[in-house]
């Protein structure tokens, strides 16, 4: 099949800067406390438009998450913003008697303290205790205060569930009792389902939301939509994903798409460019070979756009609310083959660019429901003690804007002075000479310059892991662990499972956060590669840090953001030893197989067994940067 417009690059090498050193390069950067710069051209509407999100991940403040645009301001709405934009748009759409629809594609849970900072006993995304009543917050909820329901607020016509809904079963539960519900058929499941127990007490396997949705617009205008998810083999136990594959041979997916709609719309988590989209677009053509088709798909964190045919058009709209896709697309009459003129559009999530395309300023652009929903967020953050500030960081610390080692680098400032200060602050081993050694997956997220509190900390290291050591394992040895570890990749980490045979949970996370963050740097360097191929680019006057696709379909143009790839492992500052003066070999549990098992292989006398590692001290790897704060940033 003829793929038309932008198609996702495939692995692209990192490509070299043309005229400028990197360290030059960066110098020239556009500083933090440049303002949103506006957008460039007002939205071009058609009869049918969609707003679209995904990968949210609990990014639903400003003060939740900061994304490396978001430092510059251009990603700096907040989700009660986003409710207001919603509602101002609506009425514009009413003004010009079109129709505006909104889509999620997925992964609402795990990312910030608003998402992960529950109090204990609690349901990730979900704070059972009871809200004072006189808060403006009782608007909503007055029973519970759960992050999910400033979700809720907003009116999405089709909402798809991701592969973070599934990683615990008590988060799809909620989504299948709670959520779902509340979206009364609108949150799909097409091919993801849920064990239960039915009235009868009997278990059952159903739908999480529901398969599929067929609706009216405004305009009365039919509409068949379905909710899938790619090939996810990592979901928790009495949670099930059927192949897309096989989802398309299923009785009720034959009878959905049996009546020709107006359009059908497709959402779900999945990468737009190579997954398994073709599959159930192809299954639609052979019935229905002209009727139009949106597709909107998440997953990778990237702006993304390409056309199956002329008529339809996939857009995926980015990660973290730094981004809202727009398409719009005029429709023609039944039984057309012409191609349909659609338009695409990135939106950055900011006042400036919200205001502008609603024809609005600062003092008309506020409504009741957007102000509630600040005051709600702000009321969560003080529940979950999302402020509570460990020091001040010094500069900003990065995953992948600044190079690996590097000042500015999150991954060398944790291996070679957090987790070194942090864990000799609990350990009876502190003056042996040690090599500390982690998975550079252990990180999410980067850290900024200014107060770093408890939603930081989880934001940027969110997993859970117990230091471990070796004692008195070979100078000479030791040090050609990390090479080697590195050599043969993390791959080699997947294929490690526990003692029961099952690959852990963290496993099944990091695995497939590094396949999503692998897409999502090859698309910055992608970026990079096209920016430094055309000098006229680099000239442009006032363009602020952010995110450069090909084609038209940027709102707000930019420099395009630095992309440094990190090493699968990284390891702390080599002792001053040599020969085979011992010391201790410390890693997370979360590698303990394969650290030792590199071992074995770079050196022959001795054999290393999990026997010979215990724990190197109390803290946990989640505890290691408030710690490191409290220690060096006050």
């Amino acid at each position: 099949m003829r793929l038309l417009g932008l198609v996702f690059a495939g692995a692209l090498s990192y490509m070299a800067r043309a005229a400028e050193t990197d360290s030059q390069w960066v110098a020239n950067l556009p500083k933090s406390s440049q303002r949103p710069s506006p957008p460039s051209r007002p939205l071009q509407w058609g009869d049918i438009n969609v707003i679209s999100t995904t990968d949210t991940h609990g990014s639903w403040d400003t003060n939740t998450i900061r994304s490396p645009s978001r430092i510059i301001e251009d990603c700096s709405a907040t989700w009660g913003d986003y409710a207001a934009f919603v509602t101002h748009m609506k009425e514009l759409a009413e003004e010009k008697d079109v129709d505006l629809l909104l889509v999620d594609s997925g992964d609402l849970h795990d990312g910030t303290g608003l998402s992960d900072g529950f109090p204990p006993g609690g349901v990730d995304a979900q704070d059972v205790r009871s809200l004072n009543p006189t808060s403006l917050y009782s608007t909503f909820d007055s029973t519970s205060l759960q992050s999910n329901e400033f979700f809720k607020q907003i009116p999405y016509d089709v909402l798809a569930i991701g592969n973070h809904e599934l990683y615990t079963y008590a988060n799809t539960y909620d989504m299948h009792m709670n959520f779902g519900k509340h979206f009364q058929g609108r949150y799909l499941s097409s091919n993801v389902n849920i064990t239960v127990f039915d009235a009868s007490n009997q278990s059952v396997s159903v739908p999480v939301g529901s398969r599929f949705r067929k609706f009216k617009t405004r305009k009365n205008r039919s509409v068949t939509a379905f909710g899938v998810l790619f090939d996810f083999a990592g979901s928790d136990v009495n949670t099930t994903v059927q192949r897309v594959e096989d989802m398309i041979h299923e009785p009720w997916f034959l009878d959905a798409i049996a009546e020709e709609p107006d359009v059908f719309l497709l959402i779900g988590h999945m990468s737009v460019a190579r997954d398994r989209w073709p599959v159930v677009f192809n299954a639609i053509r052979e019935v229905h070979p002209t009727t139009p088709i949106l597709i909107f798909g998440g997953h990778f964190h990237i702006r993304d756009c390409l056309q199956l045919d002329q008529r339809s058009m996939s857009l995926a709209s980015g990660r973290y609310m730094e981004t809202l896709g727009w398409m719009s697309l005029n429709l023609d009459k039944p039984g057309s083959t012409a191609p349909i003129n659609f338009s695409r559009r990135y939106l950055d999530t900011n006042l400036v660019t919200y205001q502008y395309h609603t024809n609005r300023n600062a003092s008309t652009f506020g409504t009741v429901q957007g102000q509630n929903i600040t005051q709600g967020l702000l009321e969560l953050e003080e529940r979950f003690g999302l402020k509570y500030q460990y020091g001040v960081a010094p500069r900003d610390y990065t995953m992948n804007r600044s190079p690996y080692p590097s000042n500015g680098s999150i991954m060398t400032m944790i291996v070679e002075d957090a987790a070194p200060t942090a864990l000799a602050l609990n350990t009876t081993r502190a003056g042996i000479p040690s090599l500390l050694i982690i998975s550079s997956g252990s990180q999410r997220f980067d850290i900024y310059k200014g107060p770093f509190t408890k939603n930081d900390q989880l934001t940027a290291s969110p997993f859970v892991n117990q230091y471990i050591y070796i004692p008195d394992v070979p100078f000479d040895a030791a040090i050609r662990v990390l090479p080697e570890l590195n050599r043969a990749g993390a791959e080699r980490l997947w294929a490690t499972k526990s003692e029961d045979g099952e690959e852990s949970l963290q496993a099944r996370v990091v695995r497939l956060e590094r396949e999503v963050e692998t897409g999502y740097m090859t698309w910055l360097e992608d970026m990079h590669r096209r920016y430094h191929e055309r000098p006229q680019m680099r000239e442009e006057e006032g363009l602020t840090l952010g995110y450069a696709c090909p084609g038209e379909g940027d709102d707000t143009p930019h420099i395009p953001l630095p992309a440094y790839r990190l090493p699968d492992f990284i390891g702390s500052r080599v002792p001053d030893l040599s020969g085979d003066a011992p010391i201790d070999l410390i890693f997370v549990d979360f590698i303990e197989a394969q650290v030792i098992r590199t071992l074995n292989e770079v050196q022959t006398a001795r054999v290393y067994s999990r026997a010979d590692a215990g724990v190197y001290s109390d803290v946990k790897s989640n505890e290691v940067l408030g710690l490191y704060a409290s220690v060096a940033w006050n």
